[in-house]
């Protein structure tokens, strides 16, 4: 699923293997030792949420009416509601009476993954003693656990890592609440890469411009036009030149007329 707001319904594959386990309440599959998993399921729906959207509105909805894209029976026990709302994920498993939240049933796994819903005996850097993940949550399309400690149990605040088993959130007395996806979210912001900003492109400059910034207006025209015209004044390529070309430069008239009028100037004070 991708990080928009969405959800998706899987029901599990009609096969001889998920017989036993089809249509069973979740406490009955934990009591026998079976497990969620996603392989065991094919998704049968994916949809937009409603800005107003939770598991119990989305089941009343298709139990009046199923859409006509959904490929799957009508909602039912042992099927599993995931949600995709601001870039969390979260999946429901569908009881008789309501949904149970169940985690690590949407995997998300990278290469660097040290962390997964079985980890035990795990240690945390700058933490005493061996934690043990019990919950997760993906948010941003990451994924990270909620770890509690081996010895002490819920005597001791619970702590957040992410898949490679550092440190996001320390001290979770209350799971994954509002505090603790906020402080996710800031980690997630602060994390993403700084690139420099583009630099400008100076911008072109007319022959007046370019005059009143080297001086040489006269160059630059004669240059715009020799790209058409490949020669001009008898001179290939047109190179300006250095040294002399016999034209009295603006600066040598400026100062001339200046030297003029200090010289009435002083005549007329005499």
């Amino acid at each position: 699923m991708t990080n928009v707001n969405q959800f998706a319904v899987y029901q599990l594959k009609n096969i001889p293997e998920n017989r036993q386990i089809r249509f069973r309440p979740y406490h009955t599959l934990l009591e026998k030792g079976h497990k969620v998993q996603y392989k065991d399921y094919e998704q049968v729906y994916i949809g937009r949420m409603q800005p107003e959207d939770t598991p119990e509105h989305i089941y009343k909805r298709f139990e009046k009416q199923l859409p006509r894209t959904f490929h799957g029976h009508s909602i039912s026990v042992s099927d599993v509601l995931v949600l995709n709302k601001d870039g969390i994920i979260t999946s429901y498993y569908v009881e008789k009476n309501g949904f149970t939240v169940i985690a690590g049933f949407i995997q998300n796994a990278s290469s660097g993954t040290l962390v997964s819903n079985d980890t035990m005996n795990f240690h945390i850097e700058g933490k005493n003693g061996n934690w043990v993940a019990f919950d997760n949550i993906i948010i941003d399309g990451k994924k990270f656990f909620l770890m509690e400690h081996e010895t002490y149990g819920k005597e001791m605040a619970w702590v957040v890592v992410d898949e490679t088993g550092k440190l996001i959130v320390d001290h979770a007395f209350q799971g994954f609440d509002s505090v603790v996806k906020r402080q996710i979210r800031d980690y997630l912001s602060l994390s993403q890469p700084i690139t420099d900003p583009p630099i400008p492109k100076k911008p072109s400059l007319e022959n007046w411009q370019k005059y009143m910034e080297n001086g040489e207006y006269l160059c630059s025209s004669e240059i715009e036009k020799e790209q058409n015209d490949n020669k001009m004044e008898g001179r290939q390529n047109n190179m300006c030149s250095k040294g002399n070309t016999g034209r009295v430069s603006v600066l040598a008239k400026l100062r001339q007329k200046q030297a003029e009028i200090a010289k009435r100037t002083e005549k007329s004070t005499q």
